[in-house]
């Protein structure tokens, strides 16, 4: 199972969210290099790239932040927020993203969405699936749609996506243990996806039940910055 550690950015800022919750935010680093440097200097090879501002305002904010850490560490990065246009698309790649991460525009603009898996190739994307009671939701997490997430899976799936993380909202940032039901109850419908999970993960336990259940990587973010789990066990486990 691939460790993924998130780096959310608000104001250039390294931050977290409590239950996506802007105004729950603390600031853990004003430098998000630094914290980029000590992932991949502690051995991880994927960074989990969150823009807030652009989650919540529907554009592109940080990518300076992205070009810094891409072009000064080799860390594998996965950049989202706010990407709504082909043109945003091809900012994040320029800027040195290797997947571009798109959640809402999946939802709301489904065609659009189509035309750029057939025209950047579906294994540049990973898709994401933020869930409130089963429910997929949008807009950093501000509204949550009508739409069954076993539905939104099927339905990429048949389009090329093979790669997708599943957040439970009700978990994230709460160190309360991921959804392991949940993510059981997707992986046994869709077993080729290379899922990965996300929210509420605590310790070096939840990383292990995870990878019973068949989890293909785990994006782990509030647990590193309050030293739930260290570094050094996460690439231990990250084989």
């Amino acid at each position: 199972m691939t460790i993924i550690p998130a780096l959310d950015i608000i104001d250039g800022k390294c931050v977290r969210l409590t239950q996506g919750d802007y105004t729950q935010k603390t600031v853990y680093n004003e430098r998000p290099l630094e914290v980029a440097k000590k992932f991949e200097d502690a051995g991880l090879k994927r960074l989990h790239l969150v823009d807030l501002d652009g989650a919540k305002e529907g554009t592109v904010r940080n990518w300076k932040v992205l070009e810094t850490i891409a072009g000064k560490t080799a860390l594998v990065i996965d950049f989202g927020g706010g990407i709504k246009t082909a043109k945003d698309v091809e900012i994040v790649f320029e800027s040195g993203a290797y997947l571009a991460t798109v959640g809402s525009m999946a939802v709301e603009n489904e065609l659009e969405f189509k035309n750029w898996l057939t025209r950047f190739g579906a294994d540049r994307f990973l898709l994401g699936a933020d869930v409130k009671n089963e429910k997929i939701a949008i807009h950093g997490w501000q509204e949550t749609s009508e739409l069954w997430v076993y539905d939104f899976i099927e339905k990429y799936i048949q389009e090329g996506i093979a790669q997708l993380f599943c957040t439970d909202i009700s978990k994230d940032g709460k160190l309360e243990g991921p959804s392991i039901d949940l993510y059981k109850s997707i992986l046994e419908k869709f077993p080729t996806l290379n899922f990965i999970a996300s929210g509420g993960i605590s310790s070096l336990h939840d990383l292990e039940e995870l990878a019973k259940i068949g989890c293909g990587g785990a994006i782990v973010g509030k647990a590193i910055y309050e030293n739930r789990i260290k570094l050094a066990e996460l690439v231990t486990f990250n084989v």
